[in-house]
Order: C-alpha cells, then structure tokens, then sequence
C-alpha cells in the first residue's frame, strides 16, 4: 500500500523536519511508494489521515506522541491503517512498541512489520495512546511545554524537578469498573493505555497495547526527598514494587481531585478533573515490528496480523 507520510515539521524542536529528507531516502531505498504531506495543525493531521484511508493508504504519523495520537483517534474503529515514525521529543509510544526512536531506522519497521490491532484510551471522547496523567504529573507536564532552555527528553525530568519544589501533596477520589471509591493522598493518577511516558519512564511497565485494559497507576504520598531518589528506578520500571505505588487493571475509571487539575495525555492536555476514561478495544490497525509471530515489545504474544 502508499504511505501517505503525514508530518509536523516542527516536532520535537524541528527534529521531523530535518530528518525528513533522511527519511525519504529510506522510504525509496526500501522501495515503499509514499508522498509527503506537511500538518502543524492536529485537527489537520486528522482529516489527513481519513482521507488516505479513503484512498486506500497507510496512514503514517511523522512527529511526537500528539500527533501520533491524532492520526490513530482518527482512524479509530475504522479499516485504516496507522504507521509510525518517531520526531517527537519523547516518543514514547514508538519505545512500547520497540519501534525504534531513529526515524530513519523505523522506516525498516514500514516495510517489515506486521498489523495489529491496537487499543486505545478515551477521555470525554478524546483518544489517546499513551499514558493520561494527573496531579504532580500536571504540574511537571505543563512546565516541560512551557520551556524553553532545556530540549530533547531531558525536557521531562526538568519538567518533574521543577514541580517538586512547590508540590503540594492533593487528596484524589477513584472510582473503578464496579463502582467501587476509594480516596488516596499523594502525587499522581495515571491511567496507561501503553507503558512509557515522559520520554522513557516506564511507569506502567505491565501495559499492554492490545488486551483491552488500562493500568491504573496510584503513587501515594511520600516525603520530596524520598519521592526525588524514587524517580530513577522509573525509568526502569522498579518503582511498582514500591509500597507508595499500585497498578490496577482497570476498563473504566472517573478521577476526581481535592483541587484543580488538568489530565494530561501524549504530552498535551486532555480535559479538567473529574474526568472519565475508558479503554477502546481494538481501536486502531497498525504496523507494529516483527512478524512470523513475533510480538514486539509492549503486546500480548498472540498471532499477527498478516501485512
């Protein structure tokens, strides 16, 4: 099928952009037939990807997990079929996948992967991919978006610091699948459709793609400084075994919280607390790495997709 390469220019600094023409070497090397279609606009981006549906092409997202998250939103519960090359700062969604984070080097992915279809979460009808995230994290996540000395990933971990200096500790009510409330005082409420965010935190490092759940990530309060000396061992994924941590699986939740919080998803703001999500099964096909039945990273291993 034709790649219809849909690209923010300006992601991740102007990364995308200037791996473009990189990019579109390996697509002709690989002999994949594609043309290029420049968004800054997410709504854009969009109706982007529903009309190379209608043509018949492979949706393919250039950019950072927004942009990655509007094109599958947009193909969702739907024949069309999402491609994803890494230019975000993050890109944290292409780490679930194994998909690598060179965008030259996940075009090989395009031509040698296989379909699967994938879940997706939900907030007030808004999709997205990754990991939505409340409290501390909106706190951290609206500084890393509003800076300007610090690029790359490490925009994350400044993002975090930042927010830990004038963090005050909030009271969050969650109410699960069977109605069942409960309220906690502490830092965080995640809902993880996949296991990565903030540039390669493995905050959900159980989350898989396709089996139909979200996982639940509750951090309890701790002092700053412990907090602090936990943050590294997120990066490998060691903090669930923490008592201050708890992953439950979950198909739907409502968070609520003591004080004004924005949910933040795929790096961008989603909606206003209390807010429900929900997981949408099977929402969207897309190119994952690997086939014969090898699974990558971050989904169940059941069979593939043939491509």
């Amino acid at each position: 099928m034709r790649l219809s390469l849909i690209v923010n220019p300006v992601a991740g600094g102007g990364r995308a952009g200037r791996a473009l023409p990189a990019v579109v070497a390996e697509l002709r090397r690989l002999g994949l037939e594609h043309h290029v279609q420049a968004t800054l606009s997410l709504e854009h981006a969009r109706s982007l990807a529903r009309e190379a549906t209608a043509a018949g092409e492979i949706a393919v997202a250039f950019g950072g997990d927004g942009l990655i998250g509007a094109v599958a939103g947009a193909l969702r519960s739907g024949d069309g079929v999402l491609g994803v090359l890494p230019g975000g700062r993050g890109n944290d969604f292409a780490r679930s996948l194994s998909i690598p984070v060179d965008p030259v080097g996940a075009c090989t992915v395009l031509s040698t992967g296989s379909r699967r279809r994938l879940d997706l979460g939900s907030v007030g009808g808004r999709t997205f991919i990754g990991i939505a995230s409340c409290g501390f994290d909106s706190v951290a996540n609206r500084i890393a978006n509003d800076t300007k000395l610090v690029r790359g990933n490490l925009v994350y971990a400044y993002g975090a610091l930042r927010a830990l200096a004038g963090w005050r500790p909030a009271s969050f009510t969650v109410t699960v699948d069977d109605g069942e409330s409960r309220s906690v005082v502490g830092y965080t409420v995640a809902v993880a459709n996949s296991g990565h965010y903030g540039g390669g935190m493995r905050l959900a490092p159980g989350a898989r793609l396709d089996d139909g759940l979200l996982d639940l990530v509750i951090i309890s309060d701790v002092p700053r400084l412990r907090f602090l000396r936990m943050l590294p061992t997120v990066f490998k994924g060691e903090h669930v075994h923490r008592p201050e941590f708890e992953v439950v699986r979950v198909r739907r939740v409502r968070v609520a919280a003591s004080r004004p919080f924005t949910m933040y998803a795929d790096g961008d703001p989603i909606a206003e607390l209390p807010a429900e999500i929900e997981v949408l099964p099977a929402a969207v096909q897309t190119i994952v790495p690997g086939n014969g039945g090898r699974a990558a990273a971050g989904l169940s291993p059941s069979a593939v997709l043939p491509q």
